[in-house]
């Protein structure tokens, strides 16, 4: 399969991320007229012909993680009524965090999310860093996750001073991405235990036996929403006497105040990768989709 076969379109929460991959795969870009009503409504009419094309749909479900799943299932039904193959792109996929049934009566959103990517006619979902792997098997089509923690490890080599450094995991959750960017890196790491109420939500961190006096702290995590456990990774490292507490994710949902919350901690910096596109998005990460395209046979 070459790139020739691949059309991208662009969905209104991915704009700069689908053209990155556009730019890097040489392909075109399907014309798509869109607007919003004044009650929230969204108009779509694809313009471009992607009759027998492979359409590769590149749209975060970023909050507001509705709307924007609902642009995806209006752009999909579309583009498989008028016969593309539909390739769901989604850098951040909304709702990965229920994959199973934790407490007796729970909705597995992510399974109820993969029914209606199939029903409107999604053929192949390509996603970053899902929060939890497991739940890839939830779709009855074809679903991938890449990852994104090699492109931030190259980020942080070029652009920090590492010398001090110590890479922290925030909970076990964590503990395989940041093993895999602390050897990118050639640095030290250590995992914090999280244990969290499922009922109540709150968590508590226990500190690992490891000297952190005088290191910089690099917490690493999956994504970043409310900053609450990176604001509890961080009280912990700052009573151990850290010299500084920098916070790197890949999805940085960043709920509101999520950010002063972090900074009142005493995170100095935020990095983050661009399957959300926010103002701490420094790490463009398309490549890691296109080169799993690019194996596609």
């Amino acid at each position: 399969m070459s790139n020739q076969d691949f059309v991208i379109l662009p969905g209104p929460s991915s704009i700069s991320f689908a053209r990155s991959m556009a730019k890097q795969m040489g392909c075109d870009i399907a014309d798509l007229e869109f607007k919003e009503f004044p009650d929230g409504e969204n108009y779509f009419r694809i313009v471009s012909d992607v009759k027998g094309k492979r359409v590769l749909l590149v749209q975060t479900l970023s909050p507001p993680v509705d709307h924007h799943l609902v642009q995806l299932l209006l752009l999909a039904k579309k583009l498989s009524e008028t016969g593309a193959f539909v390739y769901a792109i989604c850098p951040y996929l909304g709702y990965a965090r229920q994959h199973r049934e934790y407490l007796s009566g729970e909705v597995v959103s992510l399974k109820v999310v993969g029914q209606l990517m199939a029903s409107m006619g999604v053929k192949r979902l390509v996603t970053v860093d899902i929060h939890n792997v497991e739940g890839l098997g939830l779709f009855t089509f074809p679903a991938f996750s890449v990852s994104a923690i090699p492109f931030l490890a190259d980020y942080t080599l070029s652009k920090e001073d590492l010398s001090e450094a110590v890479i922290v995991s925030p909970d076990f959750g964590s503990s395989a991405r940041v093993e895999t960017f602390a050897k990118l890196v050639n640095r030290p790491y250590c995992v914090f235990e999280k244990e969290r109420n499922r009922v109540t939500g709150e968590v508590k961190i226990k500190p690992p036996p490891l000297k952190l006096k005088g290191a910089t702290a690099y917490i690493v995590d999956d994504m970043i929403s409310t900053g609450g456990t990176i604001v509890k990774a961080a009280n912990v490292l700052n009573e151990y006497e850290v010299k500084e507490v920098i916070a790197i994710c890949v999805h940085p949902v960043l709920t509101i105040n999520s950010v002063e919350k972090m900074s009142k901690a005493g995170v100095s910096k935020l990095i983050a990768s661009n399957t959300i596109e926010t103002e701490y998005s420094k790490v463009d990460v398309s490549k890691a989709v296109v080169d799993h395209l690019k194996l596609l046979g």
